[in-house]
Order: structure tokens, then C-alpha cells, then sequence
């Protein structure tokens, strides 16, 4: 156990820790103004005055593209129970516009202010009477002077952040408190860097992870068997592919839900190539479906007075006993409180094992290159 919060099983293989503790002081003791957007120190750029202002409407449409929506997309599925506003996720191209509500709040976010599906999916859905809140950095960009022909509210999104690091800034942390979480309890990082627990973990995955690579093991595929933290893990697969997919190297995220993908890839994932290692996440859900004892025939009488979760929860610790069998590399989280806390420790363990491997590799884990090649080549077939 790493945190009350999560149970984490470390992969079994062999790991060199003492490089990678060096590299996790060192990271922590610059103080690095990113690792800072992960704590309580860190200053939002909106006040509580706006935040009163926009928290008597009921329902809200986000606007962005990647790293500007997958953390709220994360928040509002992880802890919809808590969650009583309604929000609207747009961040494709293909958005369907729905009847306007008169008492509709569009958040629109892109670090740039330049994003092109962003901007063209705000003049698409925006109407006059829409209340408009921007988050963007602070320079003349597109989103800035729309905002200012709109009347918009503006919030600065700091250039220090990357979009995909971007989940316990202004960027997530304006949405959470507008579904009336608190952003407190999300920032973590303090307590989790004094945490030996959580330190050790993260040293000895981190390590594993790079002797995994070494045996050119180059998918990461997540057996996730908690409906609701699909976005989670759409989050996570943006952190890993744009930090690590660089100069030929990098992991290839791979999102496999359970139990539908037990009658489809689990047959590939045990007989299949030997390149991949895996990540089983299970959250401990105190409600689920109870089965109905009425018509259980005899064959089945075992199911008698269990619940989904219990097959679920059987499903996962079959599969696990059969890849030790077959020496399938797997770490595992079981997490026991489905909280702000967690969630936010989550990040932080993710984040951090992120910029570390990053860092292992002589890879730059905050730009992408690439990204900026198609957005470029794009915009020549435009105009």
C-alpha cells in the first residue's frame, strides 16, 4: 500500500534503484515551477469572486482539444457520484450542437490560444447569450481576442505548464470547483514526496519499467476494470505517448476494458508476442448490482447472493495469477477510496513516473515536436 488510498503491487523484475533515486532528489530539490502545480503551494491565476460568479449556473461545456479536457473528462467520470452540475465535454471535430440552454457556461481552453479544432468548435457552438469563461496564456493570441469581442472572462493558463501536465492547474482545477469539488484536496505533492511508501514505489516502477524497455517490451497496455476511469486512462495515454514518443523511443499506451476485452484481447494479451507488460487497476466500489437468486439454476448456484463487483473482482485476481504463471510482467493498483485524494495522488504518481523514465531515456518529456509538424502542414492545406 502506497497511500491508504491505493494498493499498488510493483512489477517482479529486476530493478536498479540507486540511479533513479538520484535522478527523483535531484528533480524535487530544483523545485521545478511544474512539479509546484502539483501542491498546495501553487497559486491559481482565478479568484474565488469569479469562481462564486459561475457556480449558481447548472450546466457547462468544456472546449478543447487533449490535455485541455482529458483531466476534467477524468474528474467528472472518477467522481460523478459527488458531482451534482452538469457538464458537456466537446473535443472532437464532429461535435453535435445541441438546443442552446439560456443558463449555459462554455469553458474554452487551449494553452496557445491557436488551436485550431478548439477555435473552430467555438464559433461553431458559442451563442450571444452564452456566459464564456477562456483559460489561455497570457499573451495576444486568437482565443484572447475573441475572448475580448465576447466579453468573456479570462483566465491565464501559465506557459510553464504543458497541456497534458496541466490537470491540477487552472486548467482542471477551475472545471473540479465548478462541479463543487475542492481543489485542496486534489494537490497531493507535498505529503507524497515525504511519504516513504510512495517514494519507493515509484523508484522501483520507474526501474522496472526501464529494464521492461532493455527487453524491448514497448506496450504498456492498462486492464482497466473500473468503468469510470476510462477518461483516466485516455489521460494517462496522452502523458505517455507525447513525453516518451521521441528520437525512435517511447511506449505505445493501450487501453483494454474489462471484462468485454476478456472475449476479445485476452487470448493475444497470454498466447500472443511477448512485447508487452501490463497494468491491472481494479477500484473497490461499495455498490454494484446484486444478482437475482429467483432463476439461478443449480449449475450456477455459486452466483447465489453476490453482487457484479464480486465477479469483477474474481476476474481480476484469475487473470493476475495466470500471467505470474505464464511470467507476464504486471503491476497492479487496487484502490480502495474513490476520493479527490486518491485521484489526486493518481496524478501525481503518474506524472512523476512520467518525467522520470523521460528523463532516463535523454528524452525531453514537456515538448512535441511532431505535434507542431502536422499542426503546421495542416494549416498549408487551409488557406
Amino acid at each position: 500500500m502506497i497511500t491508504p488510498g491505493i494498493d499498488f503491487k510493483i512489477f517482479k523484475t529486476k530493478s536498479k534503484n540507486k540511479k533513479i533515486k538520484k535522478l527523483f532528489q535531484n528533480l524535487i530539490s530544483k523545485k521545478d515551477d511544474l512539479l509546484t502545480s502539483l501542491g498546495k503551494n501553487y497559486k491559481d491565476s482565478y479568484t474565488r469572486k469569479t469562481l462564486k460568479k459561475y457556480k449558481i449556473n447548472p450546466t457547462f461545456r468544456l472546449i478543447g482539444m487533449g490535455g485541455s479536457t482529458l483531466g476534467a473528462q477524468t474528474l467528472y467520470q472518477f467522481l460523478n457520484h459527488k458531482i451534482k452540475k452538469k457538464f458537456l465535454f466537446v473535443d472532437n471535430l464532429q461535435a453535435v450542437q445541441k438546443k442552446n440552454n439560456s443558463k449555459l457556461t462554455n469553458i474554452v481552453i487551449s494553452k496557445s490560444g491557436n488551436t485550431i479544432e478548439t477555435i473552430a468548435n467555438a464559433h461553431i457552438l458559442i451563442k450571444k447569450k452564452d456566459k464564456n469563461i477562456f483559460i489561455t496564456e497570457n499573451r495576444q493570441n486568437y482565443l484572447h481576442i475573441l475572448a475580448n469581442k465576447l466579453k468573456a472572462e479570462v483566465i491565464h493558463h501559465n506557459n510553464f505548464i504543458g497541456g497534458r501536465y496541466s490537470v491540477l492547474s487552472e486548467v482542471g482545477m477551475l472545471p473540479a470547483e465548478l462541479m463543487g469539488l475542492k481543489s485542496e484536496n486534489f494537490r497531493q505533492f507535498n505529503s507524497l514526496i515525504k511519504n516513504k511508501y510512495f517514494i519507493n514505489a515509484l523508484i522501483s516502477n520507474v526501474s522496472s519499467t526501464l529494464f521492461l524497455i532493455k527487453q524491448k517490451k514497448y506496450n504498456s497496455i492498462i486492464i482497466n476494470y473500473d468503468k469510470k476511469s476510462e477518461n483516466l486512462f485516455y489521460w494517462y495515454q496522452q502523458l505517455i505517448a507525447e513525453s516518451l514518443g521521441k528520437k525512435k523511443k517511447g511506449l505505445l499506451p493501450i487501453i483494454s476494458n474489462m471484462p468485454k476485452d476478456n472475449h476479445s484481447l485476452m487470448q493475444l494479451y497470454l498466447d500472443g508476442f511477448k512485447n508487452n507488460f501490463f497494468t491491472f487497476f481494479y477500484v473497490n466500489e461499495k455498490k454494484s448490482d446484486k444478482i437475482n437468486n429467483n432463476n439461478i439454476l443449480p449449475q450456477l448456484g455459486y452466483l447465489k447472493n453476490i453482487y457484479s463487483k464480486n465477479i469483477i473482482y474474481a476476474q481480476k485476481k484469475a487473470s493476475e495469477n495466470i500471467f505470474n504463471k505464464k511470467s507476464i510482467p504486471f503491476r497492479s493498483f487496487e484502490i480502495k477510496k474513490r476520493d479527490e485524494k486518491t485521484l489526486g495522488e493518481l496524478f501525481c504518481f503518474f506524472i512523476l513516473e512520467t518525467i522520470l523514465i523521460g528523463k532516463s531515456l535523454n528524452l525531453n518529456p514537456f515538448d512535441q515536436p511532431s505535434v507542431e509538424l502536422v499542426k503546421n502542414e495542416t494549416k498549408k492545406f487551409l488557406i
